[in-house]
C-alpha cells in the first residue's frame, strides 16, 4: 500500500484531514479511494499512520487513525549517488532505481561522454524530484531523497572524503567492492559514482588514477547505467548497512 506525506497541521487528535491538492488528487481521482477503505500516511518524523477513510470530496479527505508506528524504511548510512546524466527514459529509470535503494541525495553530473547536451539538462531537477516522490510513495520510504541541480563530475566528487568515493568503472578497475569498503568511514557520507552510457573518458580515468580514487569492478558483466546503479548501491548497502 503506498503512503502519502502529510503535514503536521493535517493531523488533529485521531483524525487526518488531508487538504494537499496533489495527494488529494492521487487518492480520490487516481486510486479512487472510498470511505471505509484503508490508507497510509507518513509525517516528517517518519511516523506512519494506518487510517480508515471516513469521507472524501473535491476539497478534502478525512480519515480516522487506526494505528501509528515509526517507519524502519530508511538507511542507517548516509549514501549518495553521483551519476552522469543519461538520455531521458534511462535517466528517469535511474532516478527511480536510486530512490528505491535508499540513497539520501542524487547528484546528476556532466562528464565527458554524456549523450545529453548541457542545455537539455537545465531545470530538470524538479521533474526528477517528482519521480522521487512517486517512488517514495510506492516503496513506503521513510525519508525523501533529494535531487540536486546538474553539476560537474569532478566538482561533485571533490565534495567527499576521497576514501568514501566509490567509482564504479567498466575498465581500469583496481579494487573489488569488498576491498574498497575496508577503509570507508560509515559515519561520513559515502558517494557511489556511476558513469554515462559510453563510460568515463580516458582523461577522466587519468584523473581518477592520478588522485588515487578507488575504481571498482562489478564483476565480469557490463551493465547499462540504470542497472549499474542498482548493482553498485545494493553491493555497498548490503555490506555496510546495519540490519
Amino acid at each position: 500500500m503506498p503512503h502519502f506525506l502529510i503535514r503536521e497541521e493535517e493531523i488533529k487528535d485521531s483524525i487526518i484531514r488531508l487538504v494537499d491538492k496533489e495527494n488529494l488528487f492521487h487518492l480520490t481521482r487516481v486510486l479512487r479511494i472510498k470511505p471505509n477503505e484503508k490508507v497510509k500516511f507518513i509525517d516528517k518524523n517518519h511516523i506512519v499512520y494506518t487510517c480508515e477513510v471516513k469521507k472524501t470530496d473535491k476539497n478534502c479527505l478525512e480519515a480516522k487513525i487506526l494505528s501509528k508506528e515509526e517507519s524502519a524504511r530508511c538507511l542507517n548510512i548516509n549514501i549518495v549517488l553521483v551519476q552522469s546524466v543519461l538520455m531521458t527514459d534511462a535517466q528517469n529509470l535511474l532516478i527511480a532505481n536510486a530512490t528505491q535503494t535508499g540513497v539520501k541525495k542524487i547528484y546528476p553530473v556532466l562528464s565527458d561522454n554524456v549523450s545529453v547536451s548541457k542545455k537539455n539538462t537545465e531545470n530538470r531537477s524538479e521533474k526528477w524530484q517528482k519521480i522521487v516522490l512517486e517512488n517514495f510513495k510506492q516503496c513506503e520510504r521513510a525519508d525523501m531523497a533529494e535531487v540536486l541541480e546538474v553539476g560537474n563530475l569532478l566538482d561533485a566528487i571533490k565534495r567527499f572524503d576521497k576514501k568514501n568515493v566509490l567509482i564504479f568503472a567498466e575498465k581500469y578497475e583496481n579494487s573489488t567492492v569488498q576491498t574498497a569498503l575496508k577503509d570507508v568511514d560509515k559515519t561520513s557520507t559515502i558517494a557511489v559514482v556511476i558513469g554515462p552510457e559510453g563510460g568515463f573518458s580516458e582523461k577522466e580515468f587519468e584523473y581518477f588514477k592520478k588522485e588515487n580514487y578507488k575504481l571498482i569492478t562489478l564483476g565480469k558483466m557490463i551493465y547499462k547505467a540504470p542497472n549499474a546503479v542498482i548493482a553498485a548501491l545494493s553491493n555497498v548497502i548490503s555490506r555496510l548497512e546495519d540490519v
